[in-house]
């Protein structure tokens, strides 16, 4: 998930400065239960029945279908099964429970703008949730919904041995709620596993998503392989191996294509990092070494390029080339003043020029992961680019929205863009992603709204003739 490099002396260590520069990973939400949800707001919260009135967010001024893979010739004893949610006030209903196996259908080319626009849900646990969070997707006009399926709860339980309950009943609330899908496919890097560590499980992870593949042709229309493979803790807790992701990721491509040839295959994103040690890879190395273990050429390895782009302290107009001459942008990162780039949204140029030096130019990018967050905890890792940062929940609204301004104004080589989060509904302030979120955690029957919800609805109804359903009047 999104990483938030900060000066630390160790990868899972958040502190505020320290002697050298380590990225602090913010974990994505591993679709396990967590705590009871709270039944009244948090504070910063928004309570109304639209269309009470909202403060208006506040302006700041810028500053082939090839062959399957080889089996793996020994099967591993199975272990015992190893083990997502965030809403306009809709109508809660039960969905139709989906069939054993679903009905494919016919799949043709997936359609996706320049800008397009996303944002990554919490589906997995609470149907009831799931169907308000789509509906609130759906009516904020947004375009796709990505969701993690995580291998372990899938085919956790030994080789071949698949749960699809939840993800059967999740891709057919997407399409009952008219949104695209885009699924990140990954391990839980924390749990242990069967199928052992990348790259040795490439060969069991390639049939994984070629399962996939097979079950939702069509249905699924595009797969995040792997997350932040740039960190050890998301590979099997080795240093980080680009030729090793490289093979993983061809093998994947070749097995998804061989099911679904129209399908979307797009590389994980990288986390943004200044730090090149064991535990972690600045993602500019990454993405270099993964072309050159490529051979300088993507074909058959991806059709997009995932990335993740953080805004950080600064608006998203903000050049990364001016981030080195403040100090508070960067933390006092001590990394040379090229690495600092990465504290910038705009740090995706520089990605895209990567891309574009090794031919790639005619593929587009695919932001995976980006906000801001407004944490206003003294104490937090995320305090120096939230609260710190003099950004509030009007702030964190207003540069999401220009966020996707700049991209529709300046990026035609852009495709979807996911923002974080739609949250889980169980998530209390206690919690880091709580403060990346759009709307207030909200348990069933409560709506807790947040500027930026409201403004993105009005903003991305706009495009499309038509007006947010929760705006004031």
């Amino acid at each position: 998930m999104l990483v938030a490099p900060v000066v630390a002396l160790v990868i899972l260590t958040l502190a505020g400065c320290a002697a050298s520069p380590t990225p602090t990973p913010t974990p994505t939400k591993t679709p396990t239960p967590v705590a009871a949800a709270q039944s009244t707001p948090t504070p910063g919260s928004i309570v109304i029945t639209p269309p009470l009135p909202i403060a208006t967010p506040t302006s700041v001024p810028p500053t082939a279908v090839p062959d399957n893979p080889p089996n793996p010739t020994a099967d591993p004893p199975p272990a015992a099964q190893a083990t997502d949610t965030p809403t306009a006030v809709v109508a809660t209903a039960t969905p139709t429970p989906a069939p054993p196996t679903p009905t494919l259908r016919p799949s043709g080319p997936v359609a996706m703008r320049s800008p397009d626009f996303g944002a990554q849900a919490f589906l997995w646990w609470r149907p009831e949730v799931a169907d308000r969070d789509l509906g609130l997707m759906r009516d904020a006009g947004f375009n796709w919904v990505k969701q993690w399926f995580a291998w372990q709860d899938i085919e956790g339980a030994g080789r071949n041995r698949f749960d699809w309950s939840r993800t059967d009943r999740i891709v057919n609330q997407v399409e009952q709620h008219g949104l695209k899908l885009l699924v990140r496919v990954s391990p839980t890097a924390d749990r242990t596993f069967w199928a052992g560590n990348p790259p040795e499980n490439a060969d069991y992870f390639a049939e994984f998503v070629g399962a996939l593949a097979r079950r939702y042709r069509g249905r699924i229309h595009a797969y995040q392989i792997w997350n932040e493979p740039n960190l050890a803790r998301e590979w099997g807790n080795k240093p980080p191996d680009p030729a090793g992701y490289a093979l993983l990721l061809r093998k994947a491509y070749r097995a998804i294509k061989a099911e679904d040839p129209n399908a979307i295959v797009v590389t994980a994103g990288m986390a943004p990092t200044t730090a090149d040690q064991a535990e972690a890879m600045y993602d500019m190395k990454f993405y270099e070494l993964m072309y050159q273990a490529m051979g300088g050429n993507s074909d058959g390895y991806f059709d997009m390029l995932g990335a993740h782009a953080a805004g950080y302290a600064v608006p998203p107009e903000t050049d990364p080339g001016a981030i080195a001459s403040n100090p508070a942008w960067y933390n006092r990162d001590p990394s040379p003043p090229e690495r600092l780039r990465v504290y910038s949204f705009r740090h995706v140029e520089d990605i895209r020029r990567l891309m574009e030096r090794y031919g790639d130019g005619r593929k587009r990018i695919v932001i995976l992961e980006f906000g801001w967050t407004f944490d206003p905890r003294p104490d937090s890792p995320y305090y120096w680019h939230g609260a710190g940062a003099g950004i509030d929940p009007f702030v964190q609204a207003d540069y999401l929205v220009r966020a996707y301004k700049w991209a529709q104004q300046n990026w035609p080589w852009v495709g979807l863009m996911s923002l974080i989060y739609m949250p889980d509904s169980e998530w209390t302030p206690e919690t880091e992603q709580y403060y990346w979120s759009i709307m207030d955690p909200s348990p069933p029957g409560h709506t807790y709204w947040r500027p930026a919800y409201i403004a993105l609805c009005a903003y991305l109804n706009s495009l499309r003739g038509a007006t947010c359903p929760y705006a004031p009047r």
